[in-house]
């Protein structure tokens, strides 16, 4: 039942979801849930259920959806933003509020640091309204509850829950004041008609969704981005999905860490996305001791097990790094469907499968995967070189020494805390 492709189709359909961007193993394990949830005993059982049932629709992407996201993440983008809204309002003479759109907003997290980030900075509630539009009901619902657990607080610097949330039974419920900010929609970015009616936005979030989409779709939905941004405004992107846009008229505004691109304004020649790469000869090991290297890239040594807590997860991570040295391909490929089956995504897990796929000479696919392990760990230094390595031999020279400009920083920070 779970291996179905109606339902990759249906989910393709419906969210423009890339069953190889997140991987069978997920989608199959939502559907089994989904199935034993109604007591359908066959595919063909639930899938007519499915048919006739928009609220089973809704469960079942629901159920694909695992939000993973947190308060002030990527805080560079948010810092960028607040120098940014501070210049468009001297820019138009304060005569309007500011625009700004968090799409997906997920659970509120995202919306919610737009408008903390805004106050703090001095902005005063009438210069700037959020607007946050997401595909899940259930989701949305949470984000206008305003009530988080300690999972939505990461990283060392909470001084802003000290100053906007108050602390209560059930987790931390976030101010009036940030509330009254923003206002929460459920819609879906394949909708011909989101937003329709709303004059463009001058900051658009839209971030760690492009990743999921094959390419005939992300060049759909940027041109609904298009759309949606005012010609002087600026995209806020995931860190794994700059490359995507440099063939599309956009450029980054130059401040790093911030993922924030802006309109070009001269004509910009069509990059190589996505276009897979002839096939080498059959390997007999996945990972080979001398490598033939891409231009720019550094010969990598062998990648030993990722240390990780005594569990299952851990003993299954060593297994997959193992079956890799040995060059035992489809073990390998299959313990990585197995870690995703059972336990919550890992960007070790997608990175080996991103490297099981590019050796295997599958360039689409592991691009794909690698960008799934970026989203998760926007640092993993492997994923980074790898991708950017990919990109680099396709003929996107920018999109690669970005990547690679990361994966210095990245390392240059591991030492200095090792110091």
């Amino acid at each position: 039942m779970s291996n179905d492709p109606r339902f990759f189709a249906f989910l393709k359909e419906r969210i423009g979801l890339d069953v190889a961007s997140v991987g069978e193993a997920i989608i199959e394990r939502a559907v089994r849930q989904r199935s034993q949830a109604v007591a359908a005993q066959t595919a063909d059982e639930y899938w007519h259920h499915l048919q006739r049932s928009h609220d089973e629709q809704q469960a079942l992407i629901e159920a694909v959806i695992v939000p993973e996201t947190w308060f002030f993440r990527y805080p560079e983008s948010f810092a960028t933003l607040a120098r940014l809204a501070k210049a468009r309002l001297a820019e138009i003479n304060q005569l309007r509020a500011l625009r700004i759109l968090s799409l997906p907003c997920s659970t509120g997290e995202e919306p919610y640091s737009i408008a903390m980030a805004l106050l703090d900075a001095g902005l005063a509630p009438h210069q700037f309204k959020v607007q946050g539009v997401d595909v899940s009901p259930l989701s949305v619902a949470r984000a206008q509850r305003g009530v988080y657990g300690r999972n939505s607080f990461r990283g060392g610097d909470l001084e802003f829950r000290d100053r906007h949330f108050t602390e209560q039974a059930d987790g931390y419920r976030l101010e009036d004041r940030v509330r009254e900010q923003v206002r929460l929609n459920v819609g879906n970015l394949l909708d011909p008609g989101l937003l329709a009616n709303e004059p463009s936005y001058d900051f658009v979030f839209c971030r760690n969704l492009l990743i999921y989409f094959d390419q005939p779709t992300q060049k759909q939905v940027f041109e609904v981005l298009k759309k949606l941004t005012h010609v002087d405004g600026v995209l806020f992107i995931g860190p794994a999905e700059g490359s995507l846009l440099g063939g599309q008229g956009m450029r980054s505004i130059g401040v790093p860490q911030s993922f924030a691109f802006s309109r070009h304004t001269e004509p910009v020649k069509p990059e190589p996305v996505f276009m897979p790469i002839p096939a080498p000869p059959p390997r007999r090991n996945v990972l080979p001791t001398a490598p033939k290297p891409r231009p720019f890239s550094t010969p990598s040594p062998q990648v030993l097990p990722v240390k990780a807590p005594p569990s299952d997860a851990g003993d299954l991570l060593s297994q997959i790094a193992t079956l890799a040295n040995e060059g035992k391909s489809a073990e390998a490929r299959a313990a990585c469907e197995r870690y995703l089956s059972q336990h919550p995504p890992a960007a070790q897990v997608f990175y080996w499968l991103g490297l099981l796929s590019d050796v295997a000479g599958s360039a689409l696919e592991a691009q794909g995967f690698y960008r799934k392990a970026l989203y998760l760990e926007p640092q993993h230094p492997q994923a980074l070189m790898q991708l950017a390595a990919l990109l680099e031999a396709q003929g996107d020279i920018a999109g690669a020494r970005r990547l690679q400009a990361r994966a210095a920083r990245s390392e240059r920070a591991d030492s200095e805390q090792k110091r």
